[in-house]
């Protein structure tokens, strides 16, 4: 038997869905026109639930994949009430008034650097703003307080880690302020053992870095039982510490420029779990930037406990063409498993589709902050 007229029949039917599919759109720019007139809110979630539901049960066996099928249409049919509707004004205002031009060479620019001087952020910092002498906090709360109190324009942060994932308290930071991603860049990590001078592997009892650096190198650590490792605030500030501490049984994971910088010796490298490791910083700012070459954005949003909710919000990027790249949930403070999502996709705000979607959101979900569109400096 040949799938030929099986394949033929497909073809039919695929025919006459476009067709109606072309008709349900052409009735909802009716409705559309008819809620402007009349001031009805777009999203009507009891309407849509019951429609649903009721679609389910004609389908049968096929409910729950008719329920997505739906769903899915209804989001796309919500999106286009959106456009017509000029939804999101706000938020396009703000994205056109925002500056085209980040002060990269400035020498007056000012940058809150987590850290001390010597650690990662300090790096992500001069190849960002490759002029600047940036002013040191920590912990990371100290760098976003500069920001919100006006001492610095740029603050420069990790927020996540090829071998050991998203910095959470970064992450909690930016759903508290708000502030706008307006660059990133990416930063090779390679970490070395550091010791006072004279001191040798086989002595090292105590190791002090920042946690991601200790969950970075979690397989040497783990390979040794004599050696215990401690948190510190960063990988620069242990590396200071150990300096000051001088005892041979004491090293830090560190960078080479954090070693040399206080005075200790390199008695081992390269020995993180990952040779590719590399650590992503983020640039923020009150204001927002948006450069000609910008290519990723970012944003965060609330979803009400529905079944499906945060597929039904996905499958519009899908739709769009939109490539996610990031997506983390992150307790909402004071509720009860109730969540805050931070999102990261690929796309410019050039786009009319992106702009589209993005003011559609900014209207139906709760709590919708767009973060940024920004590019990412590679490396180098």
């Amino acid at each position: 038997m040949s799938l030929k007229p099986i394949r033929d029949e497909i073809d039919v039917i695929d025919n006459e869905l476009i067709e109606l599919f072309k008709k349900r759109m052409d009735c909802s720019k009716r409705v559309a026109q008819y809620k402007m007139e009349n001031g009805m809110e777009i999203f009507n979630p009891e309407r849509e639930k019951a429609v649903l539901a009721n679609i389910e049960q004609k389908a049968g066996e096929y409910g729950g994949s008719a329920r997505l099928l739906y769903a899915t249409i209804m989001e796309l049919s919500r999106a286009m009430q959106h456009d017509m509707l000029g939804s999101g004004a706000e938020l396009k205002n703000r994205i056109r008034n925002a500056s085209d031009s980040m002060p990269f060479d400035s020498k007056d620019v000012r940058v809150a650097c987590f850290g001390v001087p010597g650690t990662y952020a300090h790096k992500a910092a001069m190849k960002v703003f490759p002029n600047c002498k940036p002013e040191f906090y920590s912990p990371f709360r100290e760098v976003f307080g500069a920001i919100l109190n006006g001492q610095a324009d740029f603050g420069v942060v990790p927020i996540e880690n090829s071998s050991a994932g998203s910095v959470t308290a970064v992450y909690d930071l930016m759903l508290k302020y708000r502030f706008h991603i307006d660059a990133a860049a990416d930063i090779p990590v390679d970490h070395c053992l550091a010791a006072p001078k004279g001191a040798l592997l086989e002595n090292i009892r105590t190791v002090y870095s920042h946690e991601q650096a200790l969950s970075q190198c979690s397989d040497f650590i783990n390979s040794r039982d004599n050696i215990t490792a401690k948190e510190h605030i960063s990988t620069a500030q242990a590396s200071q510490f150990v300096a000051e501490t001088n005892d041979p049984a004491v090293a830090a994971i560190c960078s080479r420029d954090a070693a040399e910088k206080y005075g200790l010796e390199v008695i081992l490298t390269g020995f993180q779990n990952n040779p590719n490791n590399t650590t992503r910083f983020i640039v923020f700012s009150k204001d927002m930037y948006i450069e000609p070459d910008a290519d990723k954005i970012s944003l965060c949003f609330s979803l009400p406990h529905v079944t499906g909710s945060l597929y039904n919000v996905l499958c519009r990027f899908a739709a769009h063409g939109l490539n996610l790249t990031k997506i983390e949930s992150r307790p909402i403070y004071g509720k009860s498993f109730e969540y805050m999502f931070y999102l990261d996709f690929t796309g410019s705000t050039k786009n009319q589709s992106t702009i589209s979607l993005l003011s559609a959101l900014s209207d139906e979900l709760t709590e919708f902050s767009f973060l940024g569109n920004y590019k990412e400096i590679g490396n180098q």
